[in-house]
Parts: structure tokens; C-alpha cells; sequence
């Protein structure tokens, strides 16, 4: 495992872990004038008409805006928009390294969600989608649903459709693994934050209609009032209506747990009382929800974590680098719940003969990134 001062010297070492480089070289006053002025005043005045025509002549038709304010990031979280910026530029890397897309990492300022709208807004004639992570709830509902309706550009939170999307991916595979058909599934989802309530979207969109909500005060209800109507709306999406005391009681009969919460919530003896074959996905990091070797003393066989040291990891990167390849690829400027499910379904098919022990694909494995990509590209061929 590499030390605390190792990561440090690698970082110095290269201030970050990103720089910008040329298309081509300028060795020549020709080659000046055909990269920067006079040349470019041909593109701008042409630009100028036809604004549209940006894409295909500058960055802007390649670049996506990775965006955070560091309110919210996974295992430190409220760093602030200055500590969120490494988490960016490392993603910046995956894109380019994974997909060859372009990403620029930006932050933004612990600002109301209508500033943070309107400074992005400000911004779109400079890119080509919104990458946006590691931003709390409730204000990132605010600012994706916002931002997506002022901008002509896709918008992805990643922390939100991201985990909702490997999540689905790994149900699909799970539920044949236990011989349960996906949408008869009786779920309960603890930790309903950013990721939690994407997920349950998601899912409903999927057709898994019976789902149950814990938080950190306990069950959510219709009538919650320490709860935000983000969440106390999803409940009233589920088809079970049951008045749960805490969370012993929600997991009673249900055949999957999903959790985006917090280490050590669930114990073995709450695993024994969900229904026969249960499956668990314990996503908290970085110590999951319940340790696996505990869960499989319970009985438990299928299972997926949030950590690479366990098999069935359920990570975002199985989504964001191939996505927007394939948006990029395509005139889609809307993420919705077509596409979500479109790409989920396409991860889900990289494991054809799902086991206990592998039903979601590694991180690594060929043909993740040009899958999701292919999923994209066929979603938008459809909606022509």
C-alpha cells in the first residue's frame, strides 16, 4: 500500500496529476497564424454566425465541467470547495486515461443553489456536458434539477445517477443469482442522502415498486418532518405503507438490502430476519455496513460492497467514463431515467452468467467503458 508521504512527493511532484497539452505544435509563423491570430479570427467571425459551429471548431465539443464545492465527499466529508479539488482532478485523469474524454476540474463556492446555477449557466457556451460531485443533500437535488433546465447540455451528478446506476446493474444480475424476479424484490434502502434518493428514482423507474426508507433518525414516513420532501416523497412512491419503528422492523421479510449509510448499521441477526436467499449490498466506505464474513455467517451469498477488497464492488467509475464518451458521441443533452436504465443494463450483460461471487463487473475488465458508451449511443438512436 503506498505511504501518505509517497502520494504527497507524487502530487508535488507534478503539481496534480493533470496538465493541458497541444493538439499540434507552433514552430513557425506560419503554423502561429493557423493556431492563433490571424486564423482564428476566420473561426470567430464564422462562430459569431453561427454559434453552433463552436463545438465543432473549439474544445468546447469535447470538454465536460467537473464541478464540485466539496460539501460532501466520500469518507471526509464537508472538506470545502478547495479540498474537494483533488477529487476532481483525479477523476479528470480517469476520464482522459479510461475514455479519452476531456474534463477540467472546477470548483465552486459553498453558494446558494440559485448561485451556483447561475454561475454554471454562465458558463455552458464552454463545454460540452456538467460532471457534478461530491455536493450535499439536499442542495444537489436543487442544483441538477435547475441546472438541467436552464442549460442545453447534459447534467450527471455522479455521487446521484452514478450509484443508482451500478446499483441497478448489480440487482439485475443479483436477483437471477437468487431466482427472484427483479421487479417482485422487497427493498430497504438505509441512508437516504444524494446517492440513496437517486437510487430509489431509479429503481421505481425500473419497476421495483415496493421499497422501504431508513435514515439516520430512523424510517422515513409520508409525514416525516425531520426529514426533506426529496425523501418523504419517495415513500410516497412505494407500495409498502407500513409505519416501521427503526430499522430491525424495516428489514423484517425484505430480500434486499441496500446500503448508502454508514458502517456496522446492520447486524447478523437483522440479516436473519430478511427473507430466504437475501441479498445485501453493504455500500458504505470505507468500512461497509455490515463486514462480509459476518454477513455470510448469516447466510448470506450474494453480497457487493463499495471496496475493492471485496468481490461484487459497486463503483461509479463502471459508469461516468463511458457515459459521456457516448454523450459526446451523441445529440442527447438530458440524463433521465431511459438512459439510466439503458446503461445499467448494459453493465449488468458484461456478467452474462452471474455467480454469488461475481455479478457485478470489475472496474478493469475490457469493454466497460465502450459498453456503457454503446448503451448511450444506442439510447440516443432510439429516441430519433
Amino acid at each position: 500500500m503506498m505511504k501518505d508521504e509517497e502520494v504527497l512527493s507524487l502530487h508535488a511532484k507534478h503539481h496534480g496529476v493533470l496538465a493541458i497539452s497541444p493538439e499540434f505544435a507552433v514552430h513557425n509563423k506560419q503554423e502561429l497564424g493557423e493556431a492563433y491570430t490571424p486564423g482564428v479570427a476566420i473561426i470567430s467571425k464564422l462562430i459569431e454566425r453561427y454559434p453552433e459551429l463552436k463545438d465543432k471548431y473549439t474544445m468546447s465539443g469535447k470538454l465536460v465541467a467537473l464541478v464540485t464545492d466539496g460539501s460532501a465527499v466520500l469518507g471526509l466529508g464537508n472538506i470545502g470547495p478547495a479540498g474537494g479539488l483533488p477529487i476532481v482532478e483525479g477523476k479528470a485523469l480517469l476520464y482522459k486515461d479510461l475514455s479519452g474524454v476531456n474534463a477540467l476540474p472546477l470548483t465552486v463556492e459553498q453558494v446558494s443553489p440559485d448561485e451556483v446555477v447561475s454561475t454554471l449557466k454562465n458558463m455552458q457556451e464552454s463545454f460540452a456536458g456538467f460532471h457534478l460531485e461530491d455536493i450535499a443533500a439536499p442542495r444537489c437535488f436543487e442544483i441538477e434539477e435547475k441546472l438541467a433546465k436552464e442549460v442545453n447540455i447534459p447534467v450527471y451528478h455522479d455521487d446521484q445517477e452514478g450509484t443508482a446506476i451500478v446499483v441497478l446493474a448489480g440487482l439485475i444480475n443479483a436477483a437471477k443469482v437468487v431466482g427472484k424476479q427483479l421487479t417482485d424484490l422487497k427493498v430497504v434502502i438505509n441512508g437516504v442522502g444524494a446517492s440513496g434518493v437517486a437510487t430509489a428514482r431509479l429503481l421505481f423507474a425500473a419497476g421495483i415498486k415496493n421499497i422501504t426508507f431508513v435514515d439516520i433518525d430512523g424510517p422515513v414516513h409520508a409525514d416525516s418532518k425531520n426529514y426533506n420532501h426529496y425523501q418523504t416523497d419517495l415513500v410516497k412512491q412505494s407500495s409498502d405503507e407500513t409505519a416501521y419503528a427503526d430499522l430491525d422492523e424495516a428489514v423484517r421479510d425484505r430480500d434486499v438490502f441496500i446500503g448508502l449509510s454508514d458502517a456496522d448499521v446492520l447486524s447478523a441477526d437483522q440479516v436473519k430476519k430478511m427473507a430466504d436467499n437475501p441479498i445485501i449490498f453493504a455500500l458504505a466506505n470505507p468500512k461497509p455496513e455490515i463486514d462480509p464474513a459476518v454477513a455470510h455467517e448469516a447466510g448470506v451469498q450474494v453480497m457487493a460492497t463499495g471496496s475493492s477488497q471485496y468481490p461484487n464492488q459497486v463503483n461509479n467509475i463502471l459508469v461516468f467514463p463511458g457515459l459521456y464518451k457516448g454523450l459526446l458521441a451523441t445529440d442527447l443533452n438530458k440524463v433521465d431515467f431511459g438512459l439510466e436504465k439503458a446503461i445499467a443494463q448494459g453493465i449488468a450483460s458484461l456478467v452474462p452468467e452471474p455467480t454469488a461471487d461475481r455479478f457485478v463487473p470489475g472496474v478493469f475488465d475490457d469493454g466497460v467503458v465502450d459498453t456503457v458508451a454503446q448503451a448511450v449511443k444506442d439510447y440516443a438512436a432510439s429516441k430519433k
